[in-house]
């Protein structure tokens, strides 16, 4: 067999591996109690404990949201010895469920570990933020990171609650980014969220009749 031929079989078999590897390298844990992210297409209910984060907001395009906020929240966990988690959290204006808005305020949040994280080293742009336990309904995604997809994929989960009428939306949606920059576009994966809550009523028509 001639060598190219050869070192192309070989680089064939290689990727798989080395893909994976670089995906694991690339991951961090995540914070205590979290549930595994939700496999690419999967919509899903979701339940997540208390946890507690260093936030920061931003205003602007969405489209810039996460990369402008990295460098501010990276500061803040360096300057006071944070272990880094997976995932990144995104949160968008209540208001984006419904019409396909590029700019406004958004909140970026990494996450710590556990609830007893005490950094003492909070500048002005970020704010420590306690999270109450929260219902979601989330939809799972792999592939390039990006703003611009996001309308599409919570027009999914808007659609699921159509069709789920037991649960209503009680909170700003989110997304999840799990996986480092560095991290091969294929290869990242991340959700769209909306927390919800049980509904303390039935809509007529799914109730039973007797």
């Amino acid at each position: 067999m001639k060598l190219p031929n050869l070192l192309i079989i070989l680089g064939a078999i290689a990727l798989p591996f080395a893909l994976f590897a670089v995906k694991k390298a690339m991951s961090a844990p995540l914070p205590v109690g979290f549930p595994a992210p939700t496999t690419n297409g999967k919509i899903e209910v979701k339940q997540y404990p208390a946890y507690r984060s260093g936030t920061y907001t931003y205003e602007g395009d969405f489209n810039q949201a996460t990369s402008s906020s990295f460098n501010p929240l990276f500061r803040h966990i360096s300057s006071n010895n944070i272990s880094m988690t997976a995932p990144v959290e995104a949160r968008y204006p209540a208001s984006t469920i419904d019409q396909p808005i590029q700019k406004g305020k958004a909140k970026v949040s990494f996450l710590y570990n556990n609830n007893s994280v005490d950094p003492q080293q909070v500048s002005p742009d970020i704010e420590v933020e306690d999270h109450a336990p929260m219902l979601v309904v989330s939809l799972g995604i792999q592939g390039a990171y990006g703003y611009a997809s996001y309308q599409e994929n919570v027009a999914k989960l808007k659609q699921w609650l159509a069709d789920h009428l037991e649960y209503e939306i009680a909170g700003e949606p989110r997304e999840f980014l799990y996986d480092s920059p560095y991290t091969l576009s294929p290869l990242k994966r991340r959700e769209v969220q909306i927390p919800i809550r049980k509904r303390t009523w039935v809509a007529a028509s799914r109730r039973p009749k007797f």
